[in-house]
């Protein structure tokens, strides 16, 4: 059979139109799964300064929720469930609880107090945080504040370090001054902050392992870029997973939350696992 050439660029057209409809409906699908479906992203951290004592020990890291804009209270139950269910020995909360809206952080809090970790639940503040209000949230809940100040966690005979800063441009000082004048290269340090990108602004000779937040993810991922993330001064985006810089390393979650647009490709919420061994 003759199929005329008019025919035949119809059903060219005709079928390009169907390839970007279900491309488009293969798109929305994967934008919705990715906002609604929660993952454990589990991460192994080795450094020769862990004490033995501490070898195993699971930190369950948490962040960017901004309750009440996008994510919901659920949400926020499903994250500390998550996280429970994995029995970590201590939870760092990353920050951005709510998006700068300080009526918020109770229903947010109300689920976070629900945390579990016989070591502890560390928190820092966030860039969208309204930050006495949610420093009061942190000590109310039970937490340790760590927004510029540490904490000691010790194991029989051995001790390692904890702290963070709600905005290390601002205090460079305690990141620098009072916690690195405490500790020494051979203790294990953990130093927790939102922004991953300072991980390139300080000194970091002291600091074994960072914890941070704030990118989402990317939020939009193209396969490592996103349009939505501003790069550090090395012109690197550190959206997500593990990184290392002379000697420090440091874990970025994608967070539970989303702002500004209700959509999530590449970068599924999620709370993150660290486990620690020695090197």
């Amino acid at each position: 059979l003759k199929i005329s050439k008019k025919l035949m660029c119809g059903i060219v057209k005709i079928s390009k139109k169907l390839i970007i409809i279900l491309l488009l409906i293969a798109f929305i699908f994967v934008v919705q799964f990715e906002s609604n479906v929660m993952e454990l992203n589990e991460i192994t951290v080795t450094s020769n300064d862990l004490p033995a004592e501490f070898n195993g020990t699971k930190i369950s890291v948490i962040g960017d929720f901004h309750y009440g804009e996008f994510c919901s209270e659920d949400e926020v139950e499903d994250a500390v469930e998550l996280s429970n269910s994995q029995h970590p020995d201590m939870v760092v909360l990353v920050g951005d609880y709510v998006t700068d809206d300080a009526s918020n952080l109770g229903v947010c809090f109300k689920q976070l107090s629900k945390l579990e970790a016989p070591l502890g639940v560390y928190a820092i503040s966030g860039n969208h945080d309204p930050f006495e209000e949610t420093k009061v949230r942190i000590i109310n809940s039970g937490f340790k504040n760590i927004n510029n100040h540490y904490f000691t966690i010790s194991k029989g005979n051995s001790t390692i370090y904890i702290g963070g800063s709600s905005n290390p441009r601002d205090y460079a000082p305690f990141i620098n001054g009072n916690y690195a004048n405490t500790v020494t290269k051979d203790d294990f340090v953990i130093l927790s902050y939102h922004i991953p990108n300072y991980f390139v602004d300080f000194d970091h000779s002291k600091v074994d392992l960072v914890l941070a937040g704030h990118n989402h993810g990317g939020q939009i991922n193209f396969f490592g870029y996103s349009p939505m993330c501003a790069a550090a001064i090395d012109g690197k985006q550190y959206l997500s997973g593990l990184f290392e810089r002379d000697g420090s390393q440091m874990v970025v979650t994608n967070g539970v939350g989303e702002s500004k647009i209700p959509v999530r490709f590449m970068a599924r919420p999620q709370v993150t696992l660290v486990t620690l061994e020695c090197g």
